[in-house]
């Protein structure tokens, strides 16, 4: 890219100019995520004017400028929090240290697992919706696929910046890497199991951004507390971007809870699938596969590997300032449910190894929050039905509860009343079958799928019938 103006193409509070070596380090990365990017990017919508959010700079009037452009040619900046005079770690073996402004040889293996495991996340999401663009059921939500793929992109650039930038030969290679992994991919998978799942569908998206993204918001914010400054500062920006992607969920769910109700109300039946809705308990049956396939992202309950990252000051939790404790968890513990025959039991554990189950306890009242505004929809529309998240054993891969049959109001059950009940709790291939045959693109301006309500308001003050992408 000889004679590019990277103060322009790509924006930066790292001093990106003057540091000639990760200038060609990115030389020679960026051809390679543009080729990637145009392959795996929204299918059908690269050549499109799209009216997106870039950001600039951290400050309030760089943050989120809006215009139309074309995916190709969004500016993909590397961006830092500002940082925080005097930064001291906060927790573990090294709390009231000064943070470290470079990586300590001795968790250098440990921080790049860490970044490495967050940056493949970031493509992987984009991988697996690629496909979506082709059924999009409104310009405003074609828009907002759009944002939240290059967002993603732009995360995975925050990541290739701290492995360039921190870690040598390794760091590039790693980097080159996270290209060449592809979700689902049966020789290269992603790192993470619920980035190899597949999103056929926009309902499957919203489930997605609301429950997957969410765990990323934990996992950023537990990074957002590392005494690796950068790593720190990283994160904290990105979690600004992240809630955008929830948000995008949250709403997204509600507004087919919405219509819903909606079609409901005016047929005057439960099964509104004859009308081109999605019924209530088909509903419930994503929202119990998204919830547990997330939940497994936090790794499991009793973990030595939680333990080493706090102690050794590379990873926190979930708001540690906040936390009323020495911050060193020594002698202290923790509630893990854990399975014990055939019941479920509380026991506690060393607060140390039970981390992972601590920040899983978080995501799981935040998860809480956002689905008791579903019921609020639900309520308001005087339909005797409430959504539930399914008990945190149901339908687990990784930890105490992997191969455990677990009903979703939490009673450890046989394999046979598994297997006769696991269509009432867990998606059908007719499920997927039918809300498939909901997916056919509404392109029109102000028009929406019939299995969608219109959001309560448009983007950045526009009307819901703004042209959100140029066709």
């Amino acid at each position: 890219m000889p004679g590019i103006d990277y103060l322009e193409r790509i924006p930066n509070n790292v001093d990106l100019k003057d540091n000639r070596r990760l200038l060609r380090a990115l030389e020679d990365w960026q051809p390679k995520f543009l080729h990637w990017w145009q392959d795996m990017g929204p299918e059908g919508w690269q050549a499109k004017d799209v009216y997106l959010r870039t950001a600039v700079s951290v400050d309030p009037q760089g943050w989120a400028q809006f215009g139309y452009l074309r995916m190709p040619e969004y500016r993909w900046g590397i961006f830092l929090a500002e940082p925080e005079p005097d930064r001291v770690i906060a927790f573990g073996d090294h709390k009231g240290e000064p943070a470290w402004q470079e990586v300590p040889g001795e968790h250098r293996a440990t921080l790049r697992r860490l970044i490495v495991t967050q940056g493949d996340t970031e493509p992987a999401s984009v991988e697996q919706q690629h496909h979506l663009g082709k059924t999009a059921p409104s310009l405003y939500d074609l828009r907002n696929l759009c944002q939240v793929n290059v967002e993603e992109g732009r995360h995975l650039w925050a990541m290739v910046y701290l492995l360039d930038a921190y870690f040598g030969r390794d760091g590039r290679e790693e980097s080159e890497a996270l290209l060449q992994r592809r979700s689902g991919d049966r020789d290269k998978p992603r790192i993470l199991g619920a980035f190899n799942e597949r999103t056929p569908d926009w309902l499957s998206f919203f489930m997605f951004t609301f429950f997957t993204d969410r765990d990323g918001k934990y996992q950023l914010a537990s990074l957002a507390e590392s005494g690796f400054d950068p790593l720190s500062r990283t994160c904290r920006f990105m979690l600004t971007e992240e809630a955008h992607h929830m948000f995008v969920g949250e709403t997204g769910v509600g507004r087919i809870v919405q219509r819903t109700c909606e079609l409901m109300r005016e047929h005057r039946q439960d099964d509104v699938r004859q009308h081109g809705g999605i019924d209530l308990a088909t509903l419930q049956r994503y929202v119990n596969f998204h919830f547990t396939v997330s939940l497994d992202l936090f790794g499991s309950e009793i973990s030595t590997n939680a333990a080493n990252f706090y102690t050794s000051g590379v990873k926190g939790r979930f708001e540690e300032g906040k936390k009323d404790d020495d911050h060193r968890l020594k002698d202290a513990t923790y509630p893990v449910a854990v399975p014990d025959a055939d019941r479920i039991i509380v026991r506690e554990q060393p607060a140390l190894v039970a981390l992972n189950e601590r920040l899983r306890d978080d995501y799981v009242a935040d998860c809480a929050r956002g689905v008791a505004r579903w019921n609020q929809v639900i309520q308001r529309a005087g339909i005797p039905f409430e959504l539930t998240l399914p008990h945190r054993g149901f339908h687990r891969a990784i930890g105490g509860f992997a191969g455990v049959r677990v009903s979703p109001d939490g009673r450890v059950v046989s394999q046979a009343e598994w297997d006769a009940r696991r269509a009432d709790w867990l998606p059908t291939e007719a499920d997927e079958a039918f809300v498939g045959s909901l997916m056919h693109p509404v392109i029109e301006r102000g028009k929406f799928a019939s299995w969608i309500a219109p959001p309560a308001r448009g983007i950045n003050g526009q009307p819901i019938d703004f042209e959100y992408v140029r066709q």
